[in-house]
């Protein structure tokens, strides 16, 4: 597999007027890059290769092609890293479009069920499709689902430092404030991958792309924390990666707490200052000193 993807500026300088009490004075801030990203796969024969465009998402520039290899797995389109042959971004006149566009070759001769990209359509929280239908349609797609649950045991002082470990590492948020970040732990609280986006599930399609790249699915025996909430996008992205716990320092959702049970997925919400919710508990996580 080929890597061949650009390097950018996550954060970018402005002037601004900063107001405070009664004052004003000019002030360089710094904000976080938003840029469309077009996602785009190609596939077919050496003979006759078709492109296809499958998204376009608003996303942080940076990681494009762990973005673009975590879409594609997260959204069932592939189903084995192998099926990925080469990932780079498009070579166009224009500078900015080439920047903004990435394009995945598949192997030859595999052939994707583009008919799965009609869940794109309803894994946002605002389409408000039926629940039990979104849930029915990822069983049918995750790789992962009918594997035996194995044991995820965790010390509870291991918890309550993970959301402190995960901000310590978010450079963009130290930066600008306005950023979200997914972080990958081992059940001794080791920070193994962190990935930041100005959109959530982009984050963490980063974070699974880059255990794409470096053939770590399923990822079991490993914690998901997530900076803010967890939606129901998330833990269907978690679900397709094999991730048996994930620990959200904001809220769930109501349907983000029947995926979980669903796919028993360990749920952790509210995670800060030694406190924490457990909306889920899988059959096989223990959590040590716990009363």
């Amino acid at each position: 597999m080929k890597i061949n993807t650009l390097k950018y500026n996550s954060v970018q300088k402005i002037e601004i007027i900063k107001v405070k009490d009664n004052t004003s004075f000019p002030y360089t801030d710094d904000i976080s890059v938003e840029e469309p990203l077009e996602i785009r796969i190609s596939f077919g024969s050496e003979s006759y290769r078709e492109t296809k465009n499958l998204s376009v998402t608003m996303r942080t520039p940076g990681n494009d092609g762990e973005l673009a290899a975590g879409f594609l797995y997260t959204e069932g389109i592939i189903e084995d890293p192998k099926q990925i042959r080469n990932v780079q971004h498009a070579q166009e006149a224009c500078s900015r479009t080439s920047e903004n566009v990435i394009i995945v070759e598949l192997t030859e001769g595999f052939v994707p069920q583009l008919m799965k990209t009609d869940r794109n359509f309803y894994t946002t929280s605002s389409c408000g499709v039926c629940g039990k239908g979104s849930i029915e349609s990822i069983r049918t797609v995750s790789a992962f689902h009918k594997l035996e649950k194995e044991k995820n045991t965790l010390n509870l002082e291991t918890i309550y430092q993970l959301s402190e470990k995960l901000k310590s590492f978010q450079d963009n948020f130290s930066a600008t404030g306005g950023i979200h970040a997914s972080g990958i732990f081992d059940l001794e609280g080791n920070l193994l991958a962190v990935r930041e986006d100005v959109g959530r599930h982009n984050a963490l399609d980063k974070l699974i792309g880059y255990a794409v790249f470096t053939d770590q699915l399923p990822l079991k025996h490993k914690i998901l924390v997530l900076s803010g909430r967890a939606s129901f996008e998330l833990v269907q992205k978690a679900a397709m990666a094999g991730i048996p716990v994930i620990a959200a320092i904001g809220a769930p959702s109501s349907l983000a707490v029947d995926l979980a049970k669903e796919f028993d997925i360990t749920l952790l919400g509210f995670l800060r200052d030694n406190r924490f919710n457990i909306y889920h508990s899988g059959t096989n996580f223990e959590i040590k000193n716990l009363i």
